[in-house]
């Protein structure tokens, strides 16, 4: 099968690779980039675990085909932080104990990441409905809804890097 080139950026840094036109963005960023921080669950677009931030909206990337991601800003979990500077969010979902297996965690990180960007201030109503599109077997929610609370607060300044929730 012939492959394509596309040009993108992800995680700031800009990329010129050949993919083949049936492959996925999931297939390109775990298996081609080697990211391996998005997880590749359902691939039917249900799970949520292979969420991605493409130009600035949420996608699941075993939904989009890579040609698709030509010309475009990609944002997965390793641009966030890493394990020496962990992005606000990522602390929040430690300090709130919202991570059990993990699998599902990258995936509900990049959809808060998106909630808080556009909603700095969200509603419990709407942090659960941001997070819809996210399953998760382990947790029951309350600690992911939590996380995110904490997380809006870290990011408006409201809570030192350490510091507890109430």
């Amino acid at each position: 099968m012939a492959k394509v080139e596309i040009s993108f950026t992800i995680n700031g840094e800009d990329k010129k690779v050949k993919v083949q036109e049936s492959r996925t963005l999931l297939y390109l960023i775990r298996e081609e980039l080697g990211l391996k921080g998005t997880k590749k669950g359902c691939e039917t677009g249900d799970c949520g675990a292979c969420t991605v931030i493409m130009d600035g909206k949420t996608v699941h990337s075993c939904m989009v085909l890579a040609v698709q991601a030509d010309g475009c800003d990609i944002t997965t979990i390793e641009g966030l932080g890493d394990i020496d500077n962990p992005h606000p969010i990522q602390r929040a979902f430690i300090e709130a104990g919202a991570i059990q297996c993990g699998y599902c965690t990258p995936g509900m990180i990049m959809s808060t990441k998106y909630l808080l960007d556009n909603n700095p201030d969200p509603s419990e109503e709407e942090i659960r409905r941001a997070l819809s599109g996210n399953l998760c077997r382990c947790t029951g929610y309350s600690k992911i809804v939590e996380a995110v609370k904490i997380a809006a607060r870290k990011m408006k300044g409201g809570l030192q890097n350490n510091e507890k929730k109430d």
